[in-house]
């Protein structure tokens, strides 16, 4: 049967289980599910997006939130922003809604696949550890569809494997931006900046 994270509807029986973090000084507590990527733990990638992050201010969208780990650590450390978080995946919403007022944040869930459900939106930065076994036509339909929801000045930030196609996925960037850098490359990951619409 299939059953992966970024379907909208899992297949697999739930089993919540918890996972706490710190970020930049906030103790974070969430309940992660069976169906929804990363269970039981923030994954690697994650963690060094988030730690790659530069001060964040305005309207920040979470692309495929997942159970809400970006979108919520983010509205901790930066308050003032206005932060949207978007998956296509039912389960996972349930759970970034519930994490959400667990922390005391006052973050948007909204079902989306990709960006379709935010079309006239715009955002000063889309944050995404985009759903890889997706395929890459989809992640690249996704990575698009935030190069043209950002805000003139804005940026997407996000984290990929090499082994995953971490360079090829900067040369498809590089065709929508002028600016793609790497932030971090550790632990065989890069976290990727892209500024500059063209």
């Amino acid at each position: 049967m299939s059953n992966m994270y970024y379907e909208r509807e899992p297949q697999s029986e739930s089993r919540e289980i918890a996972c706490v973090f710190s970020y930049r000084g906030h103790r974070l507590m969430f309940q992660t599910d069976a169906g929804v990527f990363s269970k039981g733990e923030l994954d690697q990638g994650t963690r060094l997006l988030l730690d790659a992050l530069p001060e964040l201010s305005g309207e920040i969208l979470d692309l495929g939130c997942g159970w809400g780990a970006i979108g919520i650590a983010v509205k901790k450390a930066f308050p003032e922003t206005d932060v949207t978080m978007v998956d296509v995946n039912l389960r996972a919403l349930g759970l970034c809604e519930k994490n959400a007022r667990t922390n005391g944040t006052e973050v948007r869930c909204l079902e989306s696949d990709g960006m379709a459900a935010l079309e006239g939106r715009q955002f000063d930065a889309v944050i995404t550890n985009p759903p890889i076994r997706a395929g890459k036509q989809k992640v690249y339909e996704m990575l698009l569809g935030a190069a043209g929801a950002l805000k003139e000045g804005g940026s997407l930030y996000l984290v990929i494997r090499k082994q995953q196609g971490a360079e090829s996925c900067m040369r498809f960037l590089s065709e929508s931006f002028d600016t793609v850098e790497k932030l971090d490359r550790s632990a065989g990951f890069w976290v990727i900046r892209a500024a500059d619409r063209k």
